[in-house]
Formats: structure tokens, C-alpha cells, sequence
């Protein structure tokens, strides 16, 4: 990799907070900015700000499957959540169970010279992250584990707080396993140790007489369950890596320690991809944990492998290229095409970072429009050639640092690139400068630079380093500590999608609006590496939008049939407005829950080859349609969003989509009357 800060200048952001909440060892590499603990690592280190009263309120946790998982300062609680649902939102909140600290009291060695100091994370990896808490203890939160594992690495005693009262605990033969009922809201939970253990208590609390090793609790949700919690109990995971070594094909490979097999929860969409043949795991259907992505079940095993469907990248409509020889397109798309190239140059591009991005995609649409339906036509060659000079022109000013009023740079304290404006104000251009959808704005630029590479190629040849930096921004897989920017910046290996949320801390943890839009990032990688003739690239871009498709038909396409969620909250959506990593909710930003042609256009937009295989149900696509278009006369919704239901429309009722689309007055800023049109004739032969 070059270094990057020959790439795009380096810029000192005022934007991104400092990262101080992780090891000395690891400030020098790249870091994580959407990952499943970024809470963590945020403001006071639980994603809030330092002066904010009330921290055990106010105090933001992460979803580590099963748990909801808050660090204090020298404290770390967490809690089984239940469910709570309505027409309008799917969530767990967090109430604590346990709370486990360090009795610094009970161990004479540190008794007089005892500090406390906040929470530092020692290492992480794609399915886990190591947190220590001062003095002496070290959690590995492995995802998926339904036991919480805390390693002391000195005799330390342990405090466990329990709210609401327990009764006594009631101690095995050996007294390395403690079972504790608790009395406000009746749950079990399981505490095994690695050697036998005192325990002293009162009504608040039970405390842990000096103790060096390993120990480990696990809520008990069925009687039938303990057998196995016990079976399992002694090997415990300490990380957790994935693995792309294949196209479409992801292993997981857990390190463990103790003895036995390891027993990890795996979520529904986990369960469509794993191998089930495989003789390295055996699935427990019986082990049955409940959570907001649906039915957890326990997989024994610690190596899983999961294939998605193969796509391949197309840089036409998928149907029209199979029906190429004998299709004719009708001449309105021409005209459309002649207007919108017309326009191209009448207005200067915006310099944000999220509307430049979204232009010049457009632009390069038009280009490959026109190469569809016209290849044998003068004006094609006068299209392409206006696209070739508008994204030469505008691209270059961004990738060479000449762009008077914004461009690109590079911002050292987490390591990516930022842009001038973005690096100086977090709440601008959507967050940019702090990293939030990053993916979103960067997919368009790589679209755009994509098709240029494939148009001029002297020119793709000219751009290539500073492509393929932005490219990496979010694509990174190499785990070196001189890499240039984190490994899979926004992808999220364990929950096979994407987060958007950057450096803010949420109450409900990360959060992605639009999964098209994640996909359209890795697809246009994929075009990109198509143009450089860089299969490796092709390969992962399109396997990580194959992913990201199935996660989005699984979460944010909402199916009744499929009871990942309750009927009342199924009933009343058909997509999703945002899922968070503890919540799921009908609103979408700066849009009120009833603009449902808006949510619906969030989840198309942009509209490309790829969305044919994000959208392929037509039966599903009909009941999104009717349930946003039941919604459109009281909404009073901009032609804008309208354009993108017409557009779904179109796959099952052509005529009654075109008679809408030839009727809209605006259109999105990425869309355009072109785009729309070419969707509409590509659907039917």
C-alpha cells in the first residue's frame, strides 16, 4: 500500500475525538469506526459525554449476542434484555443484571495503591473484542457466546452487584459452579469458576474471595438447558477472526482455551449460509436464546464456513444483457438521455461530499445508459463523451487536493480519509469527517471512478492510487498494523452487513438506514475492479454486496411469514426506516414514520444492475408498492422519493409505472428521469 499521505494531504481533524480507550499497542494501526463496541471507545467510553449526569442512566451499552453489554469506568454490567414491541419499533433495552468489579479491599497487594481508571480495550477482531478493567481483570466478549467470560490475571476479589435482591447462591459439590435466582425478575444465571471459589454475600451483593483464573456466567432460560451450559462451560473463546479465502465464502475460526468443544449462538441468517454438512459443527436446535435478529441457536464447533449465492458484476441490467440481441428500446429513453446530458453542465456540482458523490454517479449512469440502449447510435458516442469530460473534470479536482471549496484528506488519529470541510465540523456533510456513512458516500465516488477507469482508460491509469484509497477505506482486509486504514471499516462479519454510524455513540449501538446503498459501495468496488482488471477486488466487492443482500432480505425487508418479528410490528411495516444493533424502528432521519414512500426509497436508491438481485421476489416487491402507495396522498411526498416506488412498480405493471415516472417533476440526486426509464424497459421483454 502507498503511504497515504501521498495520496490525499494529512489533515489533523478537530472533527474526530481522540481515541483513548485503547492500549498504547494499538494507537500506532488503524482503527475500528463502526464496529459492534464502538460505544466503548467513545466520548467518556460508553458513548456518552463525560459531563453527562446520571452515568448509570445515560451510559450507552453494545449488543454482544445474547447480552447487552456496558463498561463503567472500573465496572462492567450486563444483562439478558427482553423484547419489547409495537407497530412502530422491535427493541431490548438495558437494565442491568450483574455488575462486576474488583474488590481492590480484599487483595493487600493493591489495597494502598489502588486508582481507578476507565476501561481499555487490549486487543480486537471481527467477532470479538478483549476489554481489561483496572487492576486485574480482562473480559473476552465474543459474539455469540452465551457465557460472559472474565479472566483475573492477578488474585483479585470480584464484586457481582445484583439490583432487586437474589436468593442464597447455591454451590455445586466442587463449588466451581454457583447457581443465583434472581428476585426481581426471576432469572438464572450460572456462575463457573476454573477452580473452587468462596463466595460471601448480602442483599445487594455477592463477593469473590481472592481468586486468580477463570470465570464465567450464563443466564439459564430452560432446565433443559444447564446440562449443556455445563457440558460446555470449560472452553471458552478468547477471539474470533473471519475469514474471506474464497469468493462468496466466509469462514468463521475462533481461538479457545480450556478444555472440550466450544458451543457458540448462531443468528437466522447465519443458519441460511452455514454449511450444514459440515462434520466440524453440530447444531443444538434444542439451545434457544431470543434476541432482536431473530432465534438464536447453539452451534458446537470452532470453525463454521457460510457460502452466499454467487453474483457477478454487471455493468448493464442483468435481463437485458441476457436478451441483448433482440431487444429495442423505445425512444423516450433517448430523449430522456439527450435532456439529461444537456443539464449535465448547467449547474455546478455541490462540494459535500454526499451530494458531489451522488452527481457524479448520475452522470456516470448515463454513460452506460446509453451504451444499453443505443450502442449503434451516433448520440451514444456524444453521451459517452460528455460523461468521459464532466467526470474527468469534477473527479480530478478531488483526487488531486485542487478543489478550492472541499477535497479529500487524510485524518490521522483513526486513520481514513476525511474531507477539508468534514474534518473541521463532525455534524457536516452527514457526518463525514466522523465517519458516519462513510460507505454510502464513498460507493458513489467509486461508481463514478469505476466507470471513468472503463471509458478512458489512460485516465482510470492516471487515477488508480487515489481510486484505490478511497476504495480502501472501507475494503481494507489486512489486518498489518502499517495498513493505511482499518480492516472492513463499516462491515460487520458477524451480522454479514454494514453499520453507518461512525464515531457517534447511540443509545441502541450502531445503526444502517439504507442497505442498498451498502451494497451499491461493494458492488461499485467490484465495477472497479472490473475496469482494472483486478479479479481479487471483483471477487470481494461482489461478496461482500452478496452478504449485504441477504442481510437486508432478512432484516430490512420485512416479512411476516418469516416471524423475525412480532406479528403487531409486521403487520404495520414492509421495510424497515433503521436497524440498530439492539432496535428496530419504522423512523427514518429527518422523516417522520409515515413517509413511507421515503423509507421505501432509502432502501432502493441507487437505482443500478444490482438492485435486480436485491429485489428478485416480486411478490414481495408488489406488498412493499401497495403499502407505500396506501400512504402517498396523506404524505404530500416530493416527486423525489415517488420515483423510486414507480420504479419498483414497473417490475410487476409496467404501463401504470411509466404513465407515473413520465409524470414526475424532480427527481433524487443520484436519480434521474434516464435511470428510471432504463429500469422500467429492462423489466419486461
Amino acid at each position: 500500500m502507498q503511504n497515504p499521505h501521498k495520496l490525499f494531504p494529512e489533515i489533523r481533524s478537530s472533527a474526530a475525538q481522540d481515541p483513548a480507550f485503547f492500549s498504547p499497542e494499538l494507537l500506532s494501526s488503524p482503527l475500528p469506526t463502526n464496529s459492534f463496541f464502538q460505544n466503548f471507545v467513545l466520548k467518556s467510553g460508553d458513548g456518552i459525554k463525560k459531563d453527562d449526569p446520571d452515568e448509570q442512566k445515560r451510559s450507552h451499552p453494545e449488543y454482544i449476542h445474547p447480552y447487552l453489554i456496558k463498561p463503567f469506568s472500573s465496572s462492567l454490567a450486563f444483562c439478558y434484555p427482553s423484547l419489547q414491541s409495537s407497530r412502530e419499533f422491535v427493541k431490548q433495552d438495558f437494565a442491568p443484571d450483574l455488575i462486576i468489579s474488583s474488590s481492590p479491599s480484599l487483595n493487600q497487594n493493591i489495597k494502598n495503591s489502588y486508582e481507578p481508571k476507565h476501561h481499555v480495550i487490549s486487543s480486537f477482531n471481527d467477532l470479538s473484542v478483549t476489554l481489561d478493567l483496572p487492576p486485574d481483570l480482562r473480559f473476552f466478549l465474543v459474539r455469540g457466546s452465551p457465557f460472559l467470560t472474565c479472566k483475573t490475571t492477578n488474585p483479585t476479589g470480584l464484586s457481582i452487584q445484583i439490583n432487586n435482591g437474589f436468593e442464597p447462591p447455591q454451590p455445586n459439590s466442587s463449588r466451581t459452579k454457583h447457581t443465583i435466582r434472581l428476585r426481581g425478575n426471576k432469572q438464572t444465571w450460572i456462575c463457573y469458576s476454573s477452580s473452587p471459589i468462596e463466595l460471601t454475600y448480602n442483599d445487594s451483593s455477592i463477593t469473590v474471595e481472592s481468586f486468580t483464573g477463570i470465570i464465567r456466567f450464563a443466564i439459564l432460560l430452560n432446565p433443559h438447558h444447564e446440562n449443556i451450559l455445563d457440558r460446555f462451560s470449560a472452553c471458552y473463546p478468547v477471539s474470533g477472526c473471519a475469514l474471506f479465502s474464497k469468493p462468496f465464502w466466509l469462514e468463521y475460526a475462533w481461538q479457545k482455551k480450556g478444555q472440550g468443544d466450544l458451543l457458540i449462538l448462531a443468528h437466522p441468517l447465519h443458519l441460511k449460509l452455514l454449511d450444514v454438512n459440515d462434520p466440524k459443527i453440530t447444531l443444538l436446535r434444542e439451545f434457544k436464546y431470543d434476541s432482536i435478529d431473530g432465534e438464536l441457536i447453539g452451534v458446537v464447533g470452532d470453525s463454521w464456513i457460510m457460502k452466499a449465492e454467487p453474483i457477478s458484476p454487471t455493468w448493464h441490467s442483468i435481463r437485458s444483457t441476457k436478451k441483448k440481441s433482440c431487444r429495442s428500446f423505445p425512444e423516450e429513453i433517448k430523449s430522456a438521455l439527450h435532456k439529461d446530458i444537456e443539464q449535465l453542465n448547467t449547474n455546478k456540482p455541490s462540494s459535500t461530499t454526499v451530494d458531489f458523490g451522488k452527481v457524479i454517479a448520475r452522470a456516470a449512469r448515463l454513460a452506460l445508459i446509453a451504451e444499453e440502449v443505443m450502442p449503434d447510435d451516433s448520440l451514444c458516442g456524444e453521451i459517452i463523451d460528455a460523461v468521459k469530460d464532466y467526470l474527468d473534470r469534477w473527479i480530478g479536482l478531488w483526487l488531486s487536493g485542487e478543489h478550492a471549496e472541499n477535497g479529500f484528506g487524510y485524518e490521522t488519529k483513526w486513520k481514513g480519509i476525511t474531507s477539508k470541510n468534514g474534518a473541521i465540523d463532525g455534524s457536516r456533510e452527514n457526518g463525514f469527517g466522523i465517519y458516519n456513512d462513510r460507505h454510502f458516500q464513498l460507493g458513489y465516488f467509486i461508481y463514478a471512478i469505476a466507470v471513468l477507469a472503463k471509458l478512458k482508460p489512460e485516465l482510470g491509469r492516471q487515477y488508480r492510487i487515489q481510486a484505490y484509497g478511497i476504495m480502501e477505506d472501507i475494503m481494507t482486509l489486512g489486518r498489518r498494523s502499517s495498513a493505511a486504514y482499518p480492516r472492513l471499516r463499516c462491515f460487520d462479519a458477524w451480522k454479514l452487513h454494514s453499520w453507518a454510524a461512525g464515531l457517534y455513540g447511540w443509545e441502541h449501538g450502531r445503526n444502517q438506514k439504507s442497505p442498498s446503498e451498502a451494497v451499491n459501495a461493494y458492488y461499485s468496488a467490484a465495477l472497479m475492479g472490473k475496469s482494472y482488471g483486478d479479479t481479487k477486488l471483483e471477487h470481494l466487492g461482489m461478496t461482500l454486496a452478496a452478504f449485504e443482500i441477504q442481510a437486508a432480505k432478512t432484516w430490512w425487508h420485512v416479512r411476516a411469514e418469516e416471524g423475525i418479528y412480532s406479528e403487531e410490528f409486521a403487520e404495520e411495516n414492509r421495510v424497515l426506516g433503521r436497524a440498530w444493533s439492539s432496535k428496530r424502528d419504522n423512523k427514518i432521519w429527518n422523516f417522520p414514520s409515515k413517509r413511507r414512500v421515503v423509507k421505501v426509497g432509502v432502501q432502493v436508491m441507487p437505482l443500478t444492475p444490482i438492485t435486480e438481485v436485491l429485489f428478485p421476489d416480486v411478490g414481495f416487491v408488489g406488498k412493499m408498492v401497495e403499502w407505500a402507495l396506501t400512504a402517498l396522498d396523506k404524505e404530500g411526498d416530493d416527486d423525489k422519493w415517488k420515483g423510486f416506488v414507480y420504479a419498483m412498480e414497473g417490475v410487476y405493471d409496467k404501463e401504470r409505472a411509466l404513465d407515473k415516472i413520465r409524470r414526475l417533476k424532480e427527481f433524487e440526486k443520484g436519480s434521474s428521469l434516464s435511470n428510471l426509464l432504463w429500469w422500467i424497459h429492462t423489466r419486461h421483454d
